[in-house]
């Protein structure tokens, strides 16, 4: 495995808790939209304490970018990546990840588990291929939508939005249930799209296998 040393080149601030961080590419580095690498802080203390994030830029942009939930709650890796300044390295690996695009369907995330759709909505607007792509966001509250702009301007009525902790008139309120599914889906003869928590993801899988989902349909990450 290789590693390579990259400087911060941008920082800029999503949500209230995420990040975007804009970084070095080194030459000859490439990698699949939804893929992700092993990033470690250019530190003494952190050196060793390496994190998967995904890249959300795409592979023909001449810089990397990270988008990143910041912890400030504990004291790990998110919280000194919240610290950092423009000019401070990173140390990432080559990229891996078995997400990736396979054809039409439904990306379903949680949270910051919404990172790998994000390099692959992009690439498939680049392409004119968004099609009838959906996108299917949990969170706990509106402020805590990453890119909802973005979404809004990429997917229209495709980008569905279900909130846990806060009711509004404009988004769906509760948890991912196979009624829920039911409401806002008419086909399930196409691709599912899994990147979240957990425990978020083993309750969408068991209600997808309910809806009698082909097993093959459902693209997750592999550990």
């Amino acid at each position: 495995m290789v590693e390579h040393k990259v400087k911060i080149l941008a920082i800029e601030s999503v949500t209230h808790n995420v990040k975007s961080l804009k970084v070095e590419k080194p030459k000859g580095y490439s990698f699949i939209p939804g893929q992700a690498t092993d990033v470690a802080i250019n530190k003494p203390d952190f050196v060793d304490q390496k994190r998967s994030f995904t890249f959300t830029a795409l592979n023909d942009w001449d810089h990397l970018e990270f988008t990143i939930k910041i912890y400030n709650d504990h004291n790990g890796v998110t919280k000194e990546i919240g610290k950092l300044n423009v000019g401070e390295e990173l140390i990432i690996d080559d990229p891996w990840g078995a997400i990736s695009y396979k054809g039409e369907g439904v990306f379903i995330a949680g949270g910051a588990g919404v990172t790998p759709f994000i390099a692959i909505l992009r690439d498939l607007k680049n392409k004119n291929e968004l099609k009838s792509n959906k996108l299917i966001f949990a969170n706990k509250t509106s402020k805590d939508i990453i890119l909802q702009n973005e979404f809004e301007t990429l997917l229209g009525n495709s980008f569905i939005n279900i909130l846990s902790d806060e009711k509004t008139d404009q988004y769906k309120f509760g948890f991912i249930t196979k009624e829920f599914f039911q409401s806002v889906l008419k086909n399930l003869d196409q691709f599912f799209y899994l990147c979240g928590p957990d425990p978020m993801i083993e309750s969408v899988e068991k209600i997808l296998d309910d809806l009698n989902v082909d097993k093959s349909y459902i693209v997750k990450e592999k550990f």
